[in-house]
């Protein structure tokens, strides 16, 4: 008898899905051990993720029209390459380790093959991956198409919060360790993966266009509105993952910078929670809305309030020795979190709303490359600030490892996310149009007058 239930043929493999390759937002908690092991320093490593979320975005864009056609492949290509991405970044941190170990410098080798392991092929794995159950889930949900997305992206952002403590405890155990830790995880993953690839379906009744059929171009559709409406999606999709990324790459810093030492784990926790929760909640709040660009309003505004508190009150410099200004610092993070979560959720439902379901995995897919250019451009732009306009430095001891941090430098990054938020919220209510639901409650609430 054939499985016609649409939590076992989509929510179920969605998260199954997403809960895997959600892990990557792990990095930060798997990358000074690497660097250690392999002899180069925690900034070179880290390009490693950066390379990840690029990938997630390019082969989502360049491989959307596979997901589109066929699920079954693309979820396929996503559990062989995640997988193997993971085994192949457990080989090349072996490697490093015994060249280092041997020699005392650090392997270039071995560097590579981390880029191409973790950045490359996981990054493929990431982007087809990520797709594939979307647009399952909105045909299932058609009616609360909100809350099956979120769903399943909930379960990418819940995947830090599961997966961070775990990765923390076998790199800390001495019978398992980093290298064995990716090969353990490699394999758990592949399971769940697969197992969200077997059960993952499209309802009976869909009907995708054969070969043969005549189907819009991508162009065609996204023409059927000015173009400058996607421009505008795009962007503040960009913008928004660009100010979420410089802030969350140094959460765990910005804990301990503000005097959260004993709990820095905790709050990491905390702050998935409400990266997950950000994903679900807007996501379904934005079902009851006429217009889900609403969503991103609330998102830009509430942002753009939280970091001007903290720049005006100097709050991450002063946090020290004031619990109310360091209290502030970890709400704006929690903000941070659930407006990046909510931008994710929020975007194959906005894009459905625009230009229909015929090609929604596509659109996704190209719409998913703001992702691949923000993981590059939020980290760096954070890096740099940090680097170029930074001041004293402040070290901690955390978990028997120093970490290094720079008050002054992380308040800096603040001036910029504040500006692009406010020009995401421009773009917002600018180039985005209403759609013709919003458009028709307008009218209809004017004619009740």
């Amino acid at each position: 008898m054939k499985l016609q239930n649409k939590w076992i043929r989509a929510a179920i493999p969605g998260l199954l899905l997403h809960c895997s390759i959600g892990t990557v937002y792990c990095w930060s908690y798997v990358s000074t051990a690497i660097a250690n092991q392999i002899g180069f320093s925690v900034k070179t490593v880290n390009w490693a993720f950066s390379l990840a979320i690029f990938f997630l975005g390019m082969s989502a864009a360049f491989l959307g029209n596979v997901v589109e056609k066929d699920i079954h492949k693309s979820s396929l290509i996503a559990t062989l390459c995640f997988s193997l991405g993971m085994a192949g970044t457990g080989f090349f941190v072996w490697y490093g380790g015994n060249q280092y170990s041997a020699t005392g410098k650090g392997s270039v080798l071995a560097l590579i093959g981390i880029y191409v392991c973790y950045g490359f092929i996981m990054g493929v794995g990431l982007g087809t991956g990520y797709l594939s159950p979307v647009k399952t889930l909105m045909l299932w949900f058609e009616d609360r198409k909100g809350l099956a997305t979120g769903l399943a992206v909930a379960g990418f952002g819940a995947a830090k919060a599961i997966g961070a403590p775990i990765m923390e405890a076998m790199q800390n155990n001495p019978n398992i360790g980093v290298v064995k830790m990716f090969y353990i995880l490699a394999i758990v993953y592949f399971v769940m993966m697969f197992t969200g690839h077997i059960l993952l379906q499209k309802p009976a009744g869909w009907h995708e266009p054969s070969s043969s059929e005549k189907k819009p171009s991508i162009m065609e559709v996204l023409k059927t509105k000015p173009l400058g409406n996607y421009i505008g999606i795009w962007l503040m999709f960009f913008l928004n993952i660009t100010c979420g990324l410089a802030i969350i790459s140094y959460e765990k810093q910005l804990f301990l910078t503000v005097g959260f030492v004993a709990i820095a784990g905790t709050l990491g926790a905390v702050s998935a929670v409400f990266n997950a929760g950000g994903r679900l909640g807007f996501s379904a709040w934005a079902d009851t809305m006429n217009d889900r660009n609403t969503i991103y309003k609330m998102i830009f505004i509430l942002s753009i309030a939280f970091t001007a508190i903290v720049l005006m009150t100097n709050g991450i410099v002063n946090a020290e020795g004031n619990t109310f200004l360091a209290i502030m610092v970890v709400v704006l993070i929690m903000v941070v979190n659930a407006g990046y979560g909510g931008g994710f959720s929020n975007v194959p439902t906005l894009l459905s709303d625009h230009y229909g379901m015929g090609s929604i995995s596509a659109i996704h897919g190209i719409t998913l490359s703001a992702w691949g250019f923000a993981g590059i451009a939020g980290p760096q732009l954070a890096a740099f600030i940090i680097d170029k306009f930074g001041g004293a430095t402040k070290e901690f001891d955390y978990h028997g490892k120093m970490m290094v941090v720079n008050p002054q430098g992380m308040q800096r990054i603040l001036i910029a996310t504040l500006i692009l938020y406010i020009v995401s919220l421009v773009v917002c209510l600018v180039l985005v149009r209403p759609t013709e639901k919003a458009l028709a409650a307008k009218a209809a609430k004017k004619a009740a007058k």
